[in-house]
């Protein structure tokens, strides 16, 4: 493959994380601190994008990526469902944090994929095609984030920082600044996320409840009662195809199909 096809791609990837970084790290619609994409005066084409911005964009979003990927995305929820589950079960180190870690971005990818494919298909490649303008894809690029943050979010908690904020009441979801939306989705998520590892522990302690009367009622006190339950609720959790379970119920918790 010649480097002519390759740069293309590789830019369109970059830009992609660019406008999502810019996108979250934006107090407002209106007015967004921090770096933009600046062309200079003479360029009307994205690729005469000066070198200096370039790199700037590419520092911010290597320093920017890790905490959006982690809190705009499903990737809290399902890190933290996965880590309860792992708790229940007793075994605080199998599966390793890495492939818990690696599940949970592999999950996180699938989930996000529709978006990011609405995302390139309605800004980016228009904007690369110079079909649109940089503030066209960049109000286009905001559109999915935030309709797939609104889903995921309460009502009670965006009311929340509102009244934190001390902002006025919105009329529509579009006078909501990105601002208060983004810890008002990640509060939604935490609650959500203890609410299913809840529910998932409860099999799990009830195993250790029965074994511990057992082991009571017959008099052995100092064999450890995890001892004993750990196989047994390794059992269950292979008997019920666990990691089946957990991977749809996740999913399907984000599509609610």
């Amino acid at each position: 493959m010649s480097a002519k096809k390759v740069r293309p791609q590789a830019a369109r990837y970059i830009l992609t994380l660019a406008l999502l970084t810019l996108l979250l790290t934006s107090c407002s619609t209106a007015s967004a601190p921090g770096v933009s994409l600046t062309i200079d005066p003479g360029a009307t084409e994205p690729k005469q994008v000066t070198s200096g911005v370039q790199l700037l964009v590419l520092m911010t979003v290597l320093s920017l990526a890790p905490t959006i990927l982690i809190l705009a995305t499903s990737f809290t929820r399902i890190v933290i469902v996965l880590s309860m589950v792992r708790s229940a079960i007793g075994t605080p180190s199998i599966p390793p944090n890495q492939v818990l870690i690696g599940l949970s971005l592999l999950l996180t990818f699938f989930i996000m994929a529709p978006i990011y494919k609405q995302i390139d298909e309605t800004a980016i490649q228009p904007y690369l095609n110079e079909q649109i303008d940089q503030d066209t894809a960049w109000k286009l690029t905001q559109k999915p984030i935030r309709e797939f943050m609104f889903k995921q979010t309460r009502p009670k908690d965006i009311q929340l920082f509102i009244d934190l904020g001390k902002e006025a009441q919105p009329a529509t979801l579009d006078d909501i600044a990105t601002v208060t939306l983004f810890p008002a989705f990640v509060i939604s998520e935490l609650r959500t996320a203890f609410t299913m590892g809840f529910v998932l522990y409860i099999p799990f302690l009830i195993i250790d409840l029965v074994v511990s009367s057992i082991l009571l009622s017959m008099g052995m006190m100092m064999l450890p009662p995890s001892l004993v339950s750990l196989p047994f609720k390794l059992l269950l959790f292979v008997m019920v195809d666990g990691w089946y379970l957990l991977a749809r119920s996740l999913v399907l918790s984000f599509t609610g199909s």
